[in-house]
């Protein structure tokens, strides 16, 4: 694993209060964060799953926006 680049933002006890990161690797942190998140969500969801072929066939028959 690559180690992230960052910096502490302290207050004046100088304890660590913040953390900077550059921009990219906050987006890659917020995908990986979100990939996560859904795929818990999908492990822990109950609902009806559908087959690749029926959820194929049930987008096919959705309406489409104009």
């Amino acid at each position: 694993m690559k180690a992230i680049d960052k910096q502490y933002i302290t207050n004046e006890k100088n304890e660590r209060i913040a953390v900077q990161v550059e921009i990219k690797t906050f987006e890659k942190m917020e995908q990986l964060l979100e990939d996560y998140a859904l795929g818990k969500y999908l492990d822990e969801d109950d609902s009806e799953k559908l087959t690749a072929e029926e959820a194929k066939t049930y987008y096919n028959q959705l309406k489409k926006a104009d």
